[in-house]
């Protein structure tokens, strides 16, 4: 396959320089004097609701066995089994991580091995650092800026190149990719790297998973997080769906315990409770469908400001000026947006907004429209 050349819509880079990340939440905590509980953090696509409780009596029986004084097992046999009938595929073809962020870095490594990557941008800025990793050369594609509010769409790029990266629903503009156009981008490659962070989060979105395609295709890797659903963003836990050979060698060059015994404990009792597992979903794209309406809704009555449509619990909002004056506003405010500048082909012109409980929704849509009468 030809090499993609670099374009007015595209950049070969070995390095970036701008890995912002949301959730600064202690740092703001300790700006205002306030306990990180009374900081609004939208700028983490976190859902608002308290970790279940069964992932906190997992925690806590961990604590009362003492097992957090034996190493942690290496192989995670249980969980990888209990991940495998989850989805229904083979335990070999599934390796757990510390974090999706961890399995990007390998991913990466993987990347690497097979020449140019290709990233579609805007994108979650850890694929570059990942790459940087590995001294591995990738190219930025633009995607679109404008879309409808009919989701799963086809993906809209094909560009050559030897490697491409997908996030699906995309970050940071929450648009989700139909399936079977994603089927078409994996014939293409000679590695298809799919990030489904947000994919149980999103309603309706579990029928675009590539998961169940990783059967055929030996080139696809699908990253998961159970981070964002079950907002557990310090206990770390993710996992990647793809190639036994592959992830085996991954295992090998990893750092001998990755995960630690809490989030393996807690991995093995959330996904081996699918009844559980079914009610906390249907609560959660409950919430997105009712407060994605409202808040969209009542930021779109702001005089120059475009609210993008979205698939999931965050969206964009593109502002006619420089929104740096409102982020700074609302962060003196105890509220903290995602600000764009980090990504590519996004400016100061736009900013990243996740949904939160009503009561703070309320405050939020109040504060950014005051934000605007400045």
């Amino acid at each position: 396959m030809n090499k993609s050349e670099p374009n007015d819509s595209s950049t070969l880079a070995m390095q970036g320089s701008n890995f912002k990340h949301g959730g600064n939440v202690y740092a703001t905590a300790k700006k205002l004097n306030l306990l990180p509980s009374e900081v609004i953090d939208a700028s983490a696509s976190l859902v608002p609701f308290d970790p279940p409780q069964i992932l906190i009596d997992s925690i806590n029986a961990e604590i009362k066995n003492l097992g957090f004084r034996y190493y942690p097992e290496r192989d995670f046999s249980e969980l990888k089994e209990i991940i495998g009938k989850f989805h229904g595929i083979n335990p070999n073809n599934v390796l757990p991580g510390n974090g999706a962020s961890e399995l990007i870095t390998w991913a990466g490594y993987e990347a690497s091995k097979f020449g140019i990557s290709i990233i579609p941008a805007p994108c979650f800025v850890d694929y570059e650092r990942s790459l940087n990793c590995w001294n591995s050369k990738f190219i930025h594609c633009e995607l679109p800026k404008n879309w409808n509010n009919i989701f799963p769409q086809t993906f809209p790029l094909h560009p050559e190149g030897d490697v491409i990266w997908i996030t699906n629903p995309h970050n940071p503009t929450g648009q989700l990719w139909e399936k079977n156009s994603l089927e078409e981008i994996t014939k293409k490659y000679k590695l298809v790297i799919c990030d489904e962070a947000f994919l149980s989060i999103t309603p309706n979105g579990e029928k675009e998973s590539l998961i169940p395609l990783t059967k055929k295709y030996d080139n696809l890797l699908v990253l998961r997080s159970l981070t964002k659903i079950f907002n557990i963003p310090g206990l770390r836990l993710g996992y990647v769906v793809g190639s036994s050979k592959k992830l085996k060698q991954w295992g090998i060059n990893r750092d001998p315990w990755p995960l630690n015994s809490f989030a393996i404990k807690a991995g093995i009792d959330i996904l081996s409770n699918k009844n559980f597992y079914e009610r906390w979903i249907k609560k959660i794209h409950s919430w997105i469908n009712i407060e994605k309406k409202r808040v969209f809704e009542n930021l779109s009555k702001i005089e120059n400001l475009k609210v993008h449509n979205s698939s999931t619990n965050f969206f964009l909002i593109e502002s006619s000026t420089s929104l740096s004056s409102s982020i700074k506003y609302l962060e003196n405010k105890g509220i903290l947006i995602r600000e764009c500048t980090s990504f590519k082909f996004l400016d100061e012109k736009w900013a990243r907004i996740s949904l939160q409980s009503r009561k703070n929704n309320i405050l939020l849509c109040k504060e950014i429209q005051n934000s605007f009468k400045k």
